[in-house]
């Protein structure tokens, strides 16, 4: 089972903390650090909330960090075009030696898009662009040297481009949520892992995807299968509690979803997930001070794992 990182500070976050953070996840022994795609935190009406831009610190992670895998869960479709989102991870992953991964959705948050004047169109048109979106960026990313690449959508069209981005090696591609149709079917046709969102039904997510890669007349054991834990841990409950408490009540509203105990209380709900079908676990996290947080999760959980 691979273990990851997953950041969304809970009042926002300069880089230095973020720069911290992914490197407290790499030395404790994780796979990955990932961050979320939000300018607005779990709590809407922080004021303090300090926004930063995903893609553009995990350009600084690609050469300030060694060895974990980097990337987005889920990068906000509205956010941005998808040539030039293929040119930045793309550049992402040749900075980083090939560390780069792209969690992409259709997104969500409307009162995001209203805060920061980005268009949020109806569901069904979201993931019709998305649909197009996955069709561009693999294509660029798989447009052989010395030839060109057209795209005529509906919402994108790209007229013979000859300016190929060209990351170190083809970065992974996650697609993930709740959604029982369009999102499994995208997923069956472009993922390399599929993601549940929060570990609720499980497994019912992961049977589901299956059917629709047996529809898509592809091997779903080519896909990893992975989901999203809120954790809280302590070396007592009582320290996992306090830690919790931190958080405040839109913190404690996540953590519902999640586990909030000691390390053998989290070990014991990733053996739960694993039993359910994952394969990749992102433990999601908010403070992002809580240094020690981390090292006590890969000091005290990871060693745990001894099926991974």
């Amino acid at each position: 089972m691979k273990m990851r990182v997953l950041l969304e500070p809970h009042h926002g976050a300069s880089y230095d903390q973020i720069l911290a953070l992914a490197r407290a996840t790499e030395e404790a022994g994780f796979d990955a650090f990932f961050r979320s795609d939000h300018y607005l935190g779990i709590d809407p009406d922080d004021t303090g909330y300090r926004p930063t831009d995903s893609w553009t610190t995990l350009a600084g992670l690609a050469v300030q960090t060694e060895r974990v895998r980097l990337g987005t869960l889920m990068t906000a479709s509205t956010y941005r075009q998808p040539g030039p989102l293929a040119i930045t991870v793309a550049t992402v992953d040749a900075m980083s030696g090939g560390r780069a991964e792209l969690g992409i959705g259709a997104a969500w948050y409307e009162r995001e898009h209203r805060f920061f004047g980005i268009p949020f169109p109806p569901l069904a048109e979201r993931f019709d662009r998305l649909g197009e979106q996955l069709e561009v960026i693999t294509g660029l990313w798989r447009t052989a040297p010395g030839e060109k690449f057209s795209y005529h959508g509906k919402h994108y069209q790209l007229e013979e481009c000859a300016s190929i981005p060209r990351p170190a090696r083809i970065p992974p591609i996650i697609i993930g949520g709740a959604g029982p149709r369009r999102t499994p079917a995208l997923a069956a046709r472009f993922a390399d892992e599929f993601n549940s969102g929060m570990s609720d039904g499980l497994a019912d997510r992961f049977a589901n995807f299956r059917r629709f890669c047996a529809q898509a007349g592809r091997d779903p054991a080519e896909v990893r299968l992975s989901t999203t834990l809120p954790v809280c841990c302590g070396r007592t409950r009582s320290e996992a509690a306090r830690r919790a408490a931190t958080l405040g009540e839109a913190g404690a509203r996540m953590l519902q979803m999640g586990v909030t105990g000691t390390p053998g209380d989290v070990a014991a709900r990733l053996a739960e997930l694993r039993a359910a079908g994952a394969d990749t676990v992102y433990f999601h996290l908010y403070d992002v001070a809580d240094l020690d947080h981390v090292g006590l999760l890969g000091d005290e959980v990871l060693p745990r794992l001894d099926w991974a």
